[in-house]
């Protein structure tokens, strides 16, 4: 728990409900139910185990906030207690309510227990494939996974991690509880395609052939698409990137509608799943874009739009 000021209301309230939320709890002195509300506030905080944190604000010794506060929810009475997430307020309660109307109202708007697991181990993974540990990497997300089946983002990074190291038949079924998604959620799309292609090589390209055989139908007519596209699909499954995006920008730039823009689709796949995590900045700096993937998505506007 934090006394919010007008020195520290920047860093210590705005700042901090980016990286989780922050309930403010508006009291003073005089309030008696302000002083029965303050204990189950600090009893929560302690029971959510950081999930949320909590600041307190006096509303004689800052006026200034509580009074804004007050004016932007219309109300004129303390306690009054403000959630902050993601360096707005955003709800907010009026008066010493219930411990139990309490939680209900912090569950609308703070991670559960296993959400917030899944969330650390999704973040541990990340921070295992960066120094190359692969086995430990899919342990942690194998756990998220297992923890939190409706965390996606968790959910992609270890279908995405099974494909790249070749475990396709444990990237299957771990997919297979999103499969009707992929129709609404463009990551959950892009590893579909992915499958696809896979798919498509083992049930019909000729192994180390294969490629020689899609450049020589090439070299007869350059508008066959579909030995392009074949030829595209066969680097995807060998997880060559940007050669697949070459091949499929040679479509685009000859039909951008062809098939229903599936080059178009395709590139936009492989974007997706080449596109690594972003680095860690110090607060307030946008990480970089990882130069390929600028790059190419510089190239695919460009055609498009030519």
């Amino acid at each position: 728990m934090i006394d919010i000021t007008l020195e520290n209301i920047q860093s210590d309230l705005i700042d901090a409900s980016n990286a989780q939320p922050v309930l403010l709890d508006i009291w003073a002195e005089w309030c008696g139910p302000c002083k029965q509300l303050g204990p189950v506030l600090e009893k929560l905080e302690a029971d959510y185990g950081g999930r949320f944190a909590l600041a307190k604000l006096d509303a004689d010794k800052v006026p200034q906030i509580s009074q804004q506060l007050s004016q932007m929810f219309g109300v004129r009475s303390i306690p009054f207690c403000v959630l902050f997430n993601a360096g707005q307020p955003v709800d907010g309660f009026v008066g010493a309510i219930p411990e139990a109307e309490i939680r209900q109202f912090l569950d609308k708007h703070v991670a559960s227990a296993e959400q917030a697991q899944a969330e650390e181990a999704d973040a541990q993974a990340q921070d295992a494939l960066q120094e190359g540990d692969t086995g430990s990497a899919l342990e942690k997300l194998q756990y998220a996974v297992a923890t939190d089946p409706a965390n996606d983002d968790a959910r992609f990074d270890y279908v995405k991690l099974l494909l790249q190291q070749g475990h396709v038949d444990d990237a299957r079924v771990a997919f297979a509880p999103v499969l009707d998604k992929a129709a609404t959620v463009r990551r959950f799309d892009s590893l579909q395609r992915w499958m696809d292609a896979i798919d498509f090589v083992a049930s019909h390209a000729d192994g180390v052939g294969a490629e020689a055989a899609f450049d020589a139908k090439i070299a007869v007519n350059k508008r066959d698409f579909e030995a392009r596209f074949h030829k595209a699909q066969w680097l995807m499954a060998q997880q060559r990137w940007t050669d697949a995006l070459d091949e499929l920008l040679e479509i685009l730039m000859r039909d951008k509608t062809w098939s229903e823009e599936l080059a178009r689709k395709t590139c936009i796949a492989i974007l997706d799943i080449i596109e690594p995590p972003k680095p860690k900045v110090a607060d307030g700096q946008i990480p970089p874009d990882d130069p390929t993937v600028a790059s190419y998505r510089r190239r695919l506007s460009s055609v498009i739009l030519s």
